[in-house]
């Protein structure tokens, strides 16, 4: 009986069909949706503490501050990569808000690809865009998501938070 109300339950379980679908925790292990973000853009971007790219942290800060009516930025610290997010919540909060001044929120730390991969990112990776779709190749990828809760871009880890490529956007 208890594995027919699974099936049941997987069944009638929708598909997610917007980033507002999605449950999260920050980094202080508090629970919030993504869809109290409605009606701005949302930059998602996988982050590490001990990466080459882990300086574009400035700039997202400053994305952060240049746009704060039409964007929020949201970090989700992950350990994918090289070993390069080994830290603690406490550690990784610490690192971002001591060396780079962070104030836009940063997620609990996930997991971005494999077979442990975070819901939201096994939905971003497979969403449609006119970018690209598919596995996240490095730390600082980011997620260009619309004021619906749409991705509608991609960017790969060496386009910069304050690029024309991203701000042309905003």
């Amino acid at each position: 009986m208890k594995i027919l109300a699974i099936f049941f339950a997987l069944l009638f379980t929708a598909a997610p069909s917007s980033v507002y679908d999605f449950k999260l925790k920050n980094i202080d292990g508090k629970s919030f949706d993504l869809a109290k973000y409605k009606g701005k853009k949302i930059l998602i971007v996988n982050t590490a503490s001990q990466c080459g790219f882990t300086k574009q942290y400035a700039d997202l800060q400053k994305l952060a501050e240049t746009y704060p009516d039409k964007l929020v930025v949201i970090g989700f610290p992950a350990n994918n990569f090289g070993g390069q997010e080994p830290g603690s919540a406490a550690e990784i909060k610490a690192f971002c808000t001591g060396k780079y001044s962070v104030t836009f929120p940063l997620n609990e730390k996930v997991s971005v690809k494999g077979d442990d991969i975070a819901p939201l990112f096994k939905y971003l990776t497979e969403a449609e865009n006119p970018d690209f779709t598919g596995e996240i190749k490095w730390n600082f990828e980011k997620f260009l998501v619309d004021e619906h809760g749409k991705l509608v871009h991609r960017f790969r880890s060496k386009t910069t938070p304050m690029s024309e490529e991203i701000t042309k956007y905003l």
